[in-house]
């Protein structure tokens, strides 16, 4: 009976000794803004974006937010919303700077801040971010004639599906441009954003970016490198077909390569575009580290910088 109740002592002491180690585990200096893609959405009905990683930064001290802008539409105007957003954080807090996480077209959202107003980021963080361009980009914008009657039919129709996301998620009335934000995530539009905000961007192809760029900002980045990744998720079939669009690794709509942005973490994670986000709804690989966790790991990373 004595050892039994020294072992459930023991368990107790380990048991808040566990709770007071994960209490401050992603405690960053400063708050940390999630920034989605195209056709993104900050929550729907519920639903989040980056799903679950909200909950599980600020359970263990993170204070978190989730931008809200364009679902479809130019870097530089989603910039611009993300900017006016990222002051009134910063006036409702206190706080110096953000940390700011992209997504996809995210991270040249979030890239547009850092660039235009340095001083009130801590640091970005691309995570299959359209760094150097999609294929899958460059492949739909070349099927549409420029100025043609099918161009303008379907950019209505990918308008009004923006609308539509806008809605559900509580913020109607931002404005869509699926053609601009189309644009912007092909390889020619990638690149000429990157002459206009060069922060981060390796010097070649592939390589390796600066940590901590001129403007004082640290740049990070991670992303999949695989399409399919469990056949119990719906959307991984879709993500394969599209694949095809590439002749290197990818994560079905950004390769590997191209998401390349400041420190590169890790390209290759078995993690295809949406389990990047914890999409379709936490279901990933079944050997590869939970998308949440690499999001936690980050935030300590970022704790431990000063950031």
């Amino acid at each position: 009976m004595k050892k039994i109740c020294m072992l459930l002592m023991l368990s107790i002491s380990l048991s808040f000794s566990n709770v007071s180690l994960a209490s401050g585990y992603t405690e960053t200096k400063y708050p940390i803004v999630l920034v989605h893609g195209i056709f993104g959405f900050d929550d729907v009905l519920g639903i989040d974006y980056f799903y679950r990683v909200p909950y599980n930064l600020s359970r263990s001290g993170a204070e978190v937010y989730v931008a809200a802008v364009s679902a479809a539409n130019s870097s530089e105007l989603r910039g611009e919303q993300l900017l006016a957003e990222v002051e009134q954080i910063l006036a409702i807090t206190g706080a110096e700077k953000v940390n700011l996480f992209g997504h996809s077209q995210g991270a040249q959202t979030a890239r547009y801040v850092a660039s235009v107003s340095p001083e009130l980021v801590a640091s970005v963080t691309s995570i299959g971010g359209v760094n150097w361009g999609s294929k899958v980009a460059d492949a739909v914008r070349g099927t549409l004639p420029e100025g043609s009657l099918t161009e303008s039919a379907l950019a209505s129709i990918a308008d009004g599906f923006g609308n539509i996301v806008e809605w559900f998620s509580g913020n109607s009335g931002l404005p869509q441009d699926s053609l601009a934000a189309m644009d912007v995530l092909t390889t020619a539009g990638s690149l000429a954003f990157n002459a206009d905000y060069p922060e981060g961007i390796p010097s070649q192809y592939c390589g390796q970016g600066d940590l901590v760029a001129p403007n004082g900002v640290t740049y990070f980045s991670w992303s999949g490198g695989k399409a399919l990744t469990n056949v119990l998720d719906v959307l991984d079939a879709p993500i394969l077909a599209v694949s095809l669009a590439f002749n290197e690794p990818s994560d079905g709509l950004v390769a590997t390569c191209s998401s390349h942005l400041g420190y590169v973490l890790k390209d290759n994670y078995r993690m295809n575009h949406v389990d990047e986000i914890n999409h379709t709804f936490g279901i990933h690989h079944l050997f590869e580290t939970d998308p949440v966790t690499l999001y936690r790991q980050h935030a300590n990373r970022l704790k431990n910088m000063g950031l």
